[in-house]
């Protein structure tokens, strides 16, 4: 009988201990930068000094394929020495987007020019030569390269690749994006050969395939990938979504992406389902879109109580170490103006309690 009340016992604590959420001892605040310009006003610098935020991840640009130019970059952010100016002891963390669909025109020849082009541009846009004499600026530092791309299990090899040459070239840390299927799946998507990559815990459903559903973040869907306790063969980051979208359709057709909220057209809508609003009037949009009485719009927004309780799935079932980067996607005003300074320093500090 003894015998059997212990085995209970110890079954019961590693039960318990199975369930135990990751508690990370220092979390470094971090925000994404991905707009287009490059300049943060006084207001944003000052909030984010009062949020102790000490990481940038800035875009600085986005690679793309053509016939006629083959690899080339475009929406390029060209930071000055005003842009970080203001920001207390942030790190820089350069970031780049490559479209998944170029690996299939490129070689390892060509991926080598491409790794050497990426870390000409970095260091570029890291320092600012004035137009008359030979001075420069120092426009930032950094010491890791974060590359965003959503590999596929036919391109992960040349993405690989491409990886490994940038750390050759570059001699920094290099980081990368990790989206929540490879994370679930490494023996099928491989593990990329980077020294941390960030999970990427949002954008889990494609945004026209499920109209009842939040494709920023669905609870649900996040379970589904987040179902155990799992381990990473490499350090693992968190980003969480703090933006929002709003999908217009015009005569219950698809017809683009606007900038704004549910606040900003509370007085001209009616709310028919959960997300889903319809136009009671005509309106024009700061002069860029024209919106039609009878149109619907989807607005996807996350809450405090979802991204917490993302939070408290991701502490369950994603090994974190004791030093942890959570990032917030993305920078904005809209981002400030939604959520309060206490709210977004809780989704930093939960990883901690």
């Amino acid at each position: 009988m003894k015998k059997y009340l212990l085995f209970v016992f110890a079954f019961c604590f590693l039960l318990g201990c199975s369930n135990k959420e990751n508690k990370v001892k220092n979390i470094e605040r971090a925000f994404y930068y991905w707009k287009s310009g490059s300049s943060f006003s006084t207001e944003t610098s000052s909030q984010l000094n009062k949020l102790e935020v000490k990481k940038i991840y800035y875009k600085l640009f986005e690679v793309d394929y053509s016939e006629t130019m083959g690899n080339f970059p475009y929406q390029k952010n060209n930071p000055d020495q005003y842009t970080f100016r203001d920001l207390d002891s942030v790190n820089v963390v350069p970031t780049i987007f490559i479209k998944n669909e170029i690996f299939q025109y490129n070689n390892e020849k060509s991926l080598d020019k491409l790794a050497d082009n990426i870390v000409f541009l970095i260091n570029k846009y890291r320092k600012e030569r004035y137009r008359y004499g030979n001075n420069e600026e120092i426009n930032f530092d950094y010491s890791e390269i974060q590359i965003d791309c959503d590999w596929t299990k036919s391109t992960k090899d040349k993405y690989f690749y491409l990886l490994k040459k940038i750390k050759e070239l570059s001699k920094k840390e290099i980081s990368c994006t990790l989206r929540l299927y490879p994370y679930k799946y490494p023996d099928i998507m491989g593990v990329p050969p980077v020294d941390k990559a960030m999970l990427m815990c949002y954008n889990l459903i494609k945004p026209l395939s499920q109209s009842d559903k939040n494709s920023i973040l669905d609870i649900n869907e996040l379970k589904s990938y987040l179902d155990k306790k799992r381990s990473y063969p490499v350090h693992l980051d968190i980003a969480l979504p703090v933006f929002y979208w709003t999908l217009w359709y015009h005569n219950n057709r698809f017809a683009g992406l606007v900038d704004f909220s549910s606040a900003d057209i509370s007085g001209i809508t009616k709310q028919t389902k959960p997300m889903w609003y319809e136009m009671t009037e005509d309106y024009t949009f700061e002069y860029e879109y024209y919106l039609k009485k009878g149109d619907q719009l989807k607005i996807e927004e996350v809450d405090t109580k979802t991204l917490q309780e993302a939070i408290s799935i991701i502490k369950k079932n994603v090994e974190l170490d004791d030093t942890t980067t959570i990032s917030l996607f993305h920078l904005g005003n809209s981002t400030l103006k939604k959520y309060k300074n206490e709210e977004i320093s809780s989704f930093y500090s939960a990883f901690s309690k």
